[in-house]
């Protein structure tokens, strides 16, 4: 059984190990492959595994022998789930594997809002405080979370877990989910509609999938509902913003920031207008990868073909 792993870089750029897949298989790993070579390098495969390289209809109608892909992240847009059923193929995600790490991600990027640290040390590394007459400056306010309220659009495990966080910094919560069950035990929490809770959220954080109803969720018309000193963080799906919208909003000063760990194209093109709004903080999609999440997704994916192997599969997807 011949196995191929068409982008395996980002999932392990050299610190985890293939084995679980070696030992089911014939195993090649490529750290990317570009569409054009996609059909070359999958040639007499039977299993395939992708994390970002996309198997659409016109790609699998060239791959006959494939019987199972195994999407090494959660979100499988990048597969025409549609087009392998129709020819029989199989196809797995792996959920839950980065909660705690997006979560963790989420109160990193709103504290680099709220205080600003990097801005700070580069400032005293800079000689400013050996220079000040005083003995503290800050070059941006100093905002506190405790007392504020969080706003969650998605309230699935990551959005659950940030809602326990957030708790915890005494923040108030309030959830959006078009299936609302029930909550954690938190001290200060309620469901609100989407509309409601733009208004009156303090932060917002986006953790709903990417579906024809959420794209574009954060739009013109949307980013008028929120207060003037409110702020956004996205580590969900980049599409669910609109990024002209939303670099508007912040250079007229109609939310006071925003922090993105996607973006709706990845890696983004310089022409991008949000590389150039006021108020934004960005990192290059990175809130699933510490080493420990990867671990876990490893570990998955050799589960998920152990049991496609095994003739139970599990965590199958469909369209």
């Amino acid at each position: 059984m011949r196995i191929v792993v068409l982008d395996g870089y980002t999932l392990n750029p050299g610190d985890l190990s293939w084995e679980g897949l070696r030992r089911l298989g014939e195993l090649t790993v490529y750290d990317r492959t570009p569409p054009p070579l996609i059909r070359e390098r999958t040639a007499g495969a039977d299993i395939l595994f992708t994390n970002k390289t996309p198997l659409l209809r016109e790609t699998l109608a060239e791959l006959p022998g494939v019987k199972y892909i195994g999407v090494l992240a959660t979100g499988y847009n990048v597969v025409d789930v549609a087009a392998a059923a129709e020819r029989g193929i199989v196809v797995t995600n792996v959920p839950a594997y980065g909660t705690d790490s997006v979560a963790e991600m989420v109160f990193a990027l709103l504290l680099e809002l709220c205080r600003r640290v990097q801005v700070h040390s580069d400032a005293v590394r800079a000689g400013d405080w050996s220079r000040s007459a005083d003995f503290c400056f800050w070059r941006s306010p100093q905002t506190e979370l405790s007392g504020k309220t969080m706003g969650i659009i998605g309230f699935g495990r990551i959005g659950r877990r940030v809602a326990e966080i957030a708790s915890a910094l005494k923040m108030r919560v309030l959830a959006a989910d078009v299936h609302r069950q029930p909550p954690p035990p938190l001290k200060e929490f309620a469901w609100a509609d989407a509309p409601d809770l733009l208004r009156r959220s303090d932060v917002v954080s986006l953790h709903c999938p990417l579906t024809p109803q959420t794209e574009g969720l954060i739009n013109r018309e949307s980013l008028r509902l929120m207060k003037p000193e409110a702020l956004l963080i996205n580590t969900s799906r980049g599409p669910l913003v609109v990024d002209a919208d939303l670099a508007d909003a912040l250079n007229r000063g109609q939310i006071a920031g925003a922090a993105l760990d996607v973006l709706r194209t990845e890696p983004p093109g310089p022409e991008n207008p949000l590389l150039t709004a006021k108020n934004c903080v960005f990192t290059p999609h990175i809130a699933w990868a510490t080493r420990s999440a990867r671990e876990r997704l490893m570990a998955a994916a050799v589960a998920n073909l152990e049991a496609f192997l095994a003739g139970r599969p599990t965590n199958v997807v469909s369209g």
